[in-house]
């Protein structure tokens, strides 16, 4: 099983005044970096040790690495800070930002933990929808000062609205429905509506397991909203990457079986659609893995969507 990765920088590929800056908020010199390979991202991702033995994960990135990727740092320091204590997520120490055009680090408490095994073992599956059913209980009503998700769907989501049939590379499935796939994902908004803080890009690499935690991290996507819309949305990098078919796994979490079935097939319907579409795009700058990717879940979210309205 491939994980989903970027090209990431490394520590020592930081700045000087970076590192030095880093240092400086540590109070102490770093001595190891273990460099974190994992996730859809050009920037560093590092466990580091102090010489006096302080631990911290750190995460930096300029506009170098990835243009827009500063601002989601930016938002995802912001929404951990927010984060109860309750919740199942790695806390944030401090961020350290340099400013338009600069360096973002975000620093959090070190998990010394394992990202869950590929393909997907049942027991740590589990475990994981269990830390999840967790979360959201613990973020309802959610906590945070954070737009509604049919706002991010709206604004990153909604793919077959700029799709053609005509278009290159299109499936000829999506070709046949196309119409009805818009008319489905203009419903999304509404239909994922709800009171609980979403982590809205949940995937196996961005959980970790300890042998008494599930830690869920990397939140710049939170938004309010239904709860099983995490699920959904999950669903399709799960069954890639050797777990249960989307509908077993959907059906796991507790919200699922409360969900009403139109309202899941127009959040599935704009999810098929984003994967769809941004498959057909160059990759971005750093993340040269991700189209395929997201092809591999589009088809994935299609054939369960194709099996949920019956098309064929």
């Amino acid at each position: 099983m491939q994980r989903a990765r970027g090209i990431r920088i490394e520590w020592d590929e930081l700045p000087l005044r970076v590192r030095g800056a880093i240092e400086g908020r540590l109070r102490g010199r770093v001595v190891e970096a273990r460099n974190q390979s994992g996730g859809f991202s050009p920037g560093m991702a590092a466990r580091v040790r102090t010489e006096d033995g302080q631990r911290v994960f750190l995460k930096a990135l300029s506009p170098e690495q990835n243009p827009n990727a500063p601002d989601f740092h930016r938002r995802e320091g912001y929404i951990a800070a927010a984060l109860p204590a309750e919740a199942p997520v790695s806390r944030l120490l401090w961020m350290h930002d340099e400013g338009e055009g600069g360096w973002v680090v975000l620093a959090f408490e070190d998990i010394d933990g394992q990202l869950p095994a590929l393909p997907w073992r049942r027991e740590e599956l589990e475990r994981v929808v269990a830390a999840i059913a967790s979360m959201h209980q613990a973020l309802t009503p959610c906590p945070v000062d954070v737009p509604p998700v049919g706002q991010n769907i709206t604004n990153g989501l909604n793919g077959w609205q700029h799709l053609r049939s005509d278009a290159p590379g299109l499936d000829v499935w999506s070709r046949r429905h196309l119409d009805t796939l818009v008319r489905l994902e203009a419903a999304a908004p509404g239909a994922a509506a709800g009171e609980t803080l979403l982590h809205f890009d949940l995937r196996a690499d961005n959980i970790l397991l300890t042998p008494d935690r599930v830690v869920i991290v990397d939140w710049p996507w939170a938004a309010v909203g239904a709860a099983w819309v995490d699920m959904v949305g999950m669903a399709p990098s799960v069954r890639l990457e050797g777990g249960p078919d989307p509908a077993q796994f959907f059906a796991m979490h507790p919200a699922a079986r409360s969900a009403d079935a139109w309202k899941v097939d127009a959040v599935l319907a704009t999810f098929a659609g984003f994967f769809t579409f941004n498959s057909l795009q160059p990759a971005p700058l750093g993340l040269p893995t991700l189209r395929a990717f997201q092809a591999a879940q589009g088809d994935i979210a299609r054939r369960w969507l194709a099996l949920r309205l019956d098309l064929d």
